[in-house]
């Protein structure tokens, strides 16, 4: 675990930021979103808990002094420390653990899920959870669990391969409820799923209020990433499980949730968020930083910017642009954006879809570039191909430089753009590239909507209205303005008088 130490101001409030694989290992717009808030917040001291693939990533960002401390919590190194649970302890910790995946593939023991969570936050703060779950113990309650009649998951014949599969999935997931959680101030996860784990825990043990900012749904996306993985249906049953009922306990917990969009906002209603509890606060750019981007390309060019994944389904933009160049066979796509450690396959896989449609030439691959808005002066039309989004600095940026956009229907998308751009369904080339055609053919059309595009940002999203907003909302969880959910009280015989696994 990577620590960095700052000094602490007397009487500022404390803020610690969870995250998952972004701030401030990372780029990327949700990492680009933590810095401007830490930066134009200087009077706010900030700690950052952030959930990473290794641990041993190097700070992406220059941190601020008023970024006191930054803990790193890898996911896929080496397992946390700690010691197998013995006697009575053991029996308790199964015990807990049998609830938990109960209510996971039982619909009708779902109530469970809460307690039996909180009780291995316990078992995880005393340095047994990860123990158990590399051990035989938590494979035997596993296959007694999904094998009782009954259960949907039973039909599928659940292999021990599969037990081994899940159960090592869940030992990962579960891995940042070993860090120490907040134990004052505001906790405040920057997206759902495992990076609300320590959060969750600061609420149980500390009374410290969470407030949750989604920026993607983070359970659909994990739909969506499980519908292709490589493993059978028990499996992905465990896990999705889990995913699911943590998306709902984070919903129920936390004392404010600030969707960035009304789509996602829809979803966490859908998934149990009372409907008091949330506040829509958009993403914002300074317009100053992103002026006109001046003249457009003197050759005909789509431009798209972002970092090389499936979620921004680049397949789909690279077949729409064929299409676009059985038109114009003039026209450039011109990718920006790094790839991910991990994601070479799918950068390796676009690339020769270019290549079989016969467009190698004429798509290029162009990596991070030094300053974004190059990006979009690149293009005469900026493109945004994903499946899924919150609401994406890419389009507001292009929009606050004044190109014109077509993107995808998704996440934030529709209600960031309004009539100033060209939206259409997302995985459908055919009607991506007949947007495009229709702004490439139309410069007036182009020059005009990219005029709308700046002027909606200036009155709509700019970044001092999200600093302010996020400023406040700091100051009323840190004083007690607004009162947290009810707390989780353990049930007696899950965890021991004082709480704790130690025994």
């Amino acid at each position: 675990m990577h620590v960095r130490h700052g000094a602490r101001r007397p009487g500022a409030p404390r803020v610690t930021l969870l995250t998952e694989g972004t701030y401030p290992h990372s780029h990327g717009g949700v990492s680009v979103w933590c810095d401007q808030l830490v930066t134009g917040m200087p009077d706010i001291d900030f700690d950052v808990l952030a959930v990473t693939g290794s641990g041993r990533e190097a700070l992406a960002w220059d941190l601020p002094a008023h970024v006191s401390s930054v803990l790193s919590v890898p996911m896929w190194g080496p397992a946390p420390e700690g010691r197998p649970a013995r006697g009575r302890t053991a029996g308790r910790l199964a015990d807990a653990y049998e609830k938990f995946l109960t209510a996971l593939l039982d619909p009708r023991a779902e109530d469970g899920f809460s307690p039996a969570l909180y009780a291995l936050a316990h078992a995880a703060g005393d340095g047994l959870l990860s123990p158990f779950l590399r051990g035989d113990a938590a494979l035997a309650v596993l296959t007694s669990v999904w094998r009782r009649p009954g259960l949907a998951v039973r039909e599928a014949g659940p292999t021990l391969h599969d037990a081994l599969t899940a159960t090592a999935l869940l030992e990962h997931a579960l891995r940042p409820l070993s860090a120490p959680p907040p134990a004052t101030g505001v906790a405040h996860a920057v997206s759902g799923g495992v990076a609300v784990l320590p959060g969750l825990a600061a609420l149980e043990r500390h009374g410290v209020p969470l407030l949750l900012t989604e920026h993607g749904v983070y359970l659909r996306e994990r739909y969506l990433g499980y519908r292709t993985a490589p493993y059978r249906w028990p499996v992905k049953a465990v896990v999705l499980g889990f995913f699911r009922l943590l998306a709902e306990e984070s919903y129920r917990k936390a004392s404010l949730i600030t969707p960035g969009n009304r789509y996602n906002r829809l979803w966490e209603e859908e998934g149990g968020a009372d409907p008091a509890s949330i506040r829509t606060v958009y993403n914002g750019v300074d317009p100053a930083a992103f002026p006109h981007a001046g003249p457009e390309p003197e050759a005909l060019t789509l431009s798209w910017a972002g970092r090389v994944d499936p979620i921004k389904d680049l397949e789909t933009l690279i077949r729409s642009f064929a299409i676009v160049r059985d038109r114009l066979p003039g026209v450039r796509l011109r990718l920006f954006g790094g790839t991910p450690r991990g994601g070479e396959a799918y950068r390796e896989r676009c690339e020769a879809l270019a290549a079989d449609l016969g467009q190698a030439g004429a798509v290029t691959f162009e990596g991070r570039v030094d300053d974004i808005k190059d990006a979009y002066a690149a293009g005469n039309v900026v493109m945004l191909s994903s499946i899924s989004e919150g609401f994406p600095f890419t389009l507001i940026e292009a929009m606050s430089c004044g190109r014109a956009t077509v993107s995808t229907d998704v996440g934030g998308v529709r209600e960031a753009v309004g009539d100033a751009g060209l939206v259409v369904p997302p995985r459908d080339p055919a009607a991506m590239a007949t947007a495009a055609l229709a702004l490439l053919g139309d410069p007036d059309r182009r020059r005009a909507m990219g005029e709308a595009a700046r002027l909606r940002v200036i009155e709509r999203f700019t970044l001092r209205q999200t600093i302010d907003t996020f400023r406040a909302i700091y100051h009323e969880l840190a004083s007690g303005e607004r009162r947290a959910p009810v707390r989780t009280v353990l049930p007696a015989p899950v965890a021991s008088a004082t709480g704790s696994f130690a025994g």
